[in-house]
Formats: C-alpha cells, sequence, structure tokens
C-alpha cells in the first residue's frame, strides 16, 4: 500500500520557507543601528538632536504635539467586553 500522505518537494519549501520567516521575523530590535566601536560621532550628533529630526524611521518625532483632531464619541464594539474597555 502506497502512503498518499508524503509532502512534495513544493510543501517542503512551504514548510521550510514558514518557519524561515518565523525565526527571521522575531530577529533584530527596535531602534537606531549601533555605531562601530571605533566610529566617532559626528560632532554635534547626539541623541536628542536626531530625535527632533522627521524621519519615516523616528517614531518618537511629533509625540509631544497636540493632537490634530480632537477626541470623538466611543461608540461600542462587539469585542469590548472581552477587552475590558
Amino acid at each position: 500500500m502506497i502512503s498518499k500522505n508524503r509532502l512534495t518537494p513544493s510543501g517542503w519549501a512551504i514548510i521550510v520557507l514558514s518557519a524561515a520567516t518565523l525565526a527571521l521575523g522575531g530577529c533584530g530590535r527596535k531602534g537606531p543601528l549601533d555605531l562601530p566601536p571605533t566610529a566617532n560621532a559626528a560632532p554635534g550628533d547626539t541623541e536628542a538632536e536626531r530625535a527632533a529630526q522627521p524621519s519615516v524611521f523616528n517614531p518618537t518625532y511629533g509625540s509631544d504635539a497636540a493632537p490634530a483632531a480632537s477626541k470623538g464619541n466611543k461608540r461600542s464594539f462587539v469585542l469590548d467586553p472581552l477587552l475590558g474597555n
């Protein structure tokens, strides 16, 4: 009797690619890149100055500013009892 439950090469490829995606998705940390130990910081390039510059990679830019729109009315949602809201 021949088993039909064997994985084909494309099935193995999907499993390997999924495992690699999950493994690589957890790598790294949030924040700027670290400079090599032998690199000198540019003069005047402090953390505060970099935080004040707008950038796609700067999630804290504008966090001190007031919200652009006023807060709206709270609408109910189906999962509110589960979420505790």
